[in-house]
């Protein structure tokens, strides 16, 4: 099983940024490939993401822990595919971020990609600049 982590900081409140990031409505905004996210149960999400050029539609998990400002989700299918998200605070005014993946999914520089994308369209959205993806 593979597993993968990326961070970033962002000049933000800690608490604001996590309270975005768990909606589950929001989901689609800054993570990669997602299209739409709909809760559709306490801890469960109807998701829609573009895969490697094709449509995926299926049911997803996803758990929030405001007082941890974590949240960690896994979906159906063959990959076991799961994962978290972590919100620290990282003092004067800033956040960081990171999120874990694991999975069984052989693509490693695939999945890297696809995270280190997810970090730069949360930093987009919060700072509201454009950011190159660490490499």
């Amino acid at each position: 099983m593979g597993h993968y982590e990326h961070s970033t900081t962002l000049r933000c409140d800690a608490d604001a940024l996590f309270n975005f990031l768990a909606d589950a409505g929001n989901l689609p905004e800054y993570f990669d490939a997602m299209t739409s996210a709909e809760k559709t149960g306490q801890d469960e999400v109807r998701v829609v993401a573009e895969v490697e050029g094709q449509r995926r539609e299926g049911r997803a998990w996803l758990q929030t822990d405001p007082q941890a400002r974590s949240m960690r989700w896994s979906s159906e299918g063959p990959n076991d595919y799961h994962g978290e998200l972590q919100v620290n605070h990282a003092g004067d005014g800033q956040a960081k971020v990171t999120v874990s993946l694991r999975t069984e999914r052989a693509d490693g520089p695939g999945i890297r990609a696809g995270l280190e994308q997810t970090l730069a369209n949360i930093k987009r959205l919060v700072e509201g600049r454009s950011t190159q993806p660490a490499g």
